[in-house]
């Protein structure tokens, strides 16, 4: 049995999360979900205050869709990213245009692994 310490532990989940993120930078959703677990929870930011929670790959897979479909320049720009052992806090800038308009909003995900896989993305705004 492979005893891994906490520094290995937060690598592999720095690692877990930045595929999930170049996935969905890429707008692939197949990708995105086969790094989430089959009961992954996503807790978005929209309706204020409380966002909604999506949980398992069926309802998390939709939203994706939803998302991507609507915001088809949408990125996520990772500003500063840490794990400590099975969590990881990644601050970011989303991207995308609006009226026509570049358009920009910054926050905050934070993620659970689980076997190498995101099992929670939960999303906070600024503002």
């Amino acid at each position: 049995m492979k005893i891994e310490s906490a520094s290995e532990e937060s690598a592999a989940t720095l690692e877990s999360v930045r595929r999930f993120n170049e996935a969905f930078n890429r707008h692939d959703v197949t990708a995105v979900m086969e790094a989430m677990t089959e009961d992954c929870v996503f807790e978005n930011t929209n309706p204020a205050p409380e966002g909604r929670r999506y949980q398992g790959q069926a309802e998390v897979r939709a939203f994706w869709e939803w998302f991507f479909h609507n915001a088809p320049d949408a990125l996520f720009e990772a500003e500063e990213m840490f794990a400590a052992k099975d969590r990881c806090v990644v601050r970011w800038v989303y991207r995308k245009t609006r009226d026509g308009q570049p358009w920009h909003l910054r926050g905050v995900d934070v993620f659970r692994v689980r076997d190498g896989k995101v099992a929670e993305k939960l999303a906070y705004v600024k503002g």
